[in-house]
């Protein structure tokens, strides 16, 4: 029997995270960044970020003594070995650097807005996760952002908002509990407590959009636009509720399996690998199109515990990373993530192929290099091509580009070219950033 006290928590928490999540894309997109709806591939974008940097030593494949040249006739260090038979879908991107991000500890929401992030800065623009997910074919919600900690660290923050935006001061929820995920994505489906919890949260919200909108009159002109916005969130949750009632055939094709993993979790990683699962489904779903998962939650923290991993928390950024079996084992994990995700859309089809076919996913770091970081330097690796939009099989050697000319490189490859993201002209000159993509990186 659950109680009104977890019906209200659990109800607050779902509404929470998609009511930060930008429903208003009109305030988020500037002149500079079209909003399109492209009538093919590439149709999503996936974007993992370790937290505690990402050492391009881990990276760059055994004997490397070139600048640039093709990954065939490599081999990938051991943390990266999962990866070795995707080499030629993989492209890895070495010297681009993020100074401008204040990457430090994190930069929070300048590792994926490319301006100066930091704790406790809010976001000062548009995040390219969701400036992505306005130029991709349109699917029902805004990118859906998934976060990894400890047990404790997600039972205590179910949402919480460190890594996206959709404008300035408009932070995107990320959900860290993978049951609360699941009612709020697939509970029209689901039976049992998972449904009562659904069902109970539909009609409390219904309640206080009508008791919202009720408070909204007689306020003065100024107060009234603003409060209508959150009059208007609330609309926009219930019609996401209405939509996801609408498609339960869909749901129920792609629904994850509940299991003990989201009830009686042994470890963390049951947790991560539950949270994993909701979001492959809702990409395979068409529920959106840009799936963000901060592993670590964009902060400097961190439990691994379940990958036998007994050192926890900020510790962990100060261990040099290459050839650390710490490390080591940490990077082999995201990278069987990475292969589920791969293997998940590889085996769903889509149009003449499949859903991979059309993806790019973007594996990185929310503080460049390392822990303490002046962020001189900021790996990627990508994988997938978006619809034969981006090169594959390649390493490249950028030198001090500045991550907003990647992001730029990522909106010209599906379509939404912009001659910059998130940099005016005197801070491109300062950077380094170049009008334009990275022309080495598109097909």
């Amino acid at each position: 029997m659950m109680t009104r006290r977890e019906m209200f928590h659990g109800a607050v928490s779902g509404a929470g995270a998609l009511l930060g999540a930008g429903l208003f894309p009109g305030h988020a997109l500037g002149a500079d960044m079209p909003v399109i709806q492209a009538p093919g591939s590439p149709k999503r974008v996936i974007f993992f970020l370790q937290n505690h940097g990402f050492d391009p030593l881990t990276c760059i494949p055994k004997d490397l003594n070139k600048e640039s040249c093709a990954l065939d006739g490599l081999t990938l260090e051991k943390p990266m070995e999962a990866l070795e038979r995707y080499k030629d879908r993989m492209h890895i991107i070495t010297g681009l650097h993020g100074r401008h991000t204040n990457p430090g500890h994190s930069a929070y929401f300048g590792a994926l807005g490319a301006y100066r992030g930091g704790t406790g800065v809010p976001p000062s623009a548009a995040t390219i996760d969701y400036v992505l997910s306005r130029a991709l074919p349109p699917t029902i919600m805004p990118p859906l952002c998934i976060g990894m900690e400890s047990l404790d660290s997600m039972r205590a923050r179910p949402t919480l908002a460190t890594l996206s935006a959709s404008g300035p001061n408009q932070p995107i929820f990320m959900h860290c509990d993978p049951t609360m995920l699941y009612q709020l994505l697939f509970g029209s489906i689901a039976e049992g407590a998972i449904r009562q919890h659904y069902e109970a949260r539909a009609n409390m919200m219904l309640e206080v959009e009508r008791a919202a909108g009720l408070k909204s009159k007689g306020l003065p002109v100024s107060d009234g636009d603003r409060y209508g916005k959150y009059v208007g969130g609330f609309r926009d949750l219930n019609g996401l509720t209405e939509k996801l009632s609408g498609i339960s055939d869909r749901l129920k094709q792609f629904a994850p399996k509940l299991d003990e993993r989201y009830t009686n979790p042994k470890f963390e990683t049951d947790w991560h690998d539950a949270l994993l699962d909701i979001g492959i489904a809702a990409l395979q779903a068409n529920l959106t199109n840009v799936l963000t998962i901060a592993s670590g939650c964009g902060e400097y923290f961190g439990s691994w515990k379940g990958l036998g991993i007994n050192e926890t928390g900020h510790g962990l950024g100060h261990i040099d990373q290459p050839g650390n079996e710490i490390w080591t084992k940490i990077r082999q994990y995201n990278c069987g993530m990475l292969v589920r995700l791969m293997k998940a859309l590889e085996a769903t089809p889509e149009g003449s192929g499949t859903m991979m076919d059309n993806t790019l996913i973007v594996y990185s770091s929310n503080n460049a290099e390392k822990q303490h970081s002046e962020g001189a330097t900021w790996p990627f690796v990508l994988l997938g091509n978006a619809g034969g939009r981006f090169k594959t099989g390649q390493y490249t050697n950028i030198k001090e580009r500045p991550i907003n000319d990647l992001y730029a490189t990522f909106l010209h490859g599906v379509g939404a070219p912009v001659d910059r993201f998130n940099m005016d002209k005197n801070m491109a000159n300062l950077h380094h950033s170049r009008v334009g993509p990275i022309e080495e990186l598109l097909a």
